[in-house]
């Protein structure tokens, strides 16, 4: 316990280090901002030697927090722009195309191809052959009506 008794501002420097390699090993984007918490208690020490650890590691925490908390928050208010807003809601992207029903929709629910692929339908009873449009997405069910 010696060892923490000494503790001075390269100690967070580098664990500050660490947790920045961390974050390159990792999938996410909150080691960041521990390792940025880190490397301020680090320069509070550098200011201030004779901190307590206690008093450090209460900065340090809080700090993270806080951090990570802003860039939630920056995040939530400046969502990046995508040129395809819809690539993980395929369903979606179907929204206002017309299809041929491959399967007659009986009891409300049918088929129709799309491109590579064969999609369920939810709609008004038809035949096969008819038009139909998406107007809606449930789940991996397409919503249709009548295409006019």
């Amino acid at each position: 316990m010696d060892f923490f008794e000494h503790i001075v501002f390269w100690h967070w420097w580098i664990a500050a280090g660490i947790l920045l390699i961390i974050e390159l090993s990792v999938p996410t984007f909150f080691f960041m901002w521990m390792g940025i918490a880190a490397v301020l208690v680090g320069l509070m020490l550098l200011v201030v030697p004779g901190m307590p650890l206690e008093l450090q590691l209460v900065m340090f925490v809080v700090l993270s927090l806080v951090t990570i908390i802003l860039w939630r928050r920056y995040r939530e208010k400046n969502r990046p722009l995508s040129d395809h807003p819809l690539l993980n809601q395929r369903g979606q992207q179907y929204v206002g195309r017309v299809f041929t029903l491959e399967e007659a929709i009986v009891n409300g629910t049918g088929k129709v191809s799309v491109d590579d692929s064969t999609w369920r339908v939810k709609g008004l009873d038809m035949s096969v052959g008819n038009k139909v449009k998406v107007v809606d997405t449930e789940g991996v069910v397409l919503v249709v009506e009548a295409a006019g």
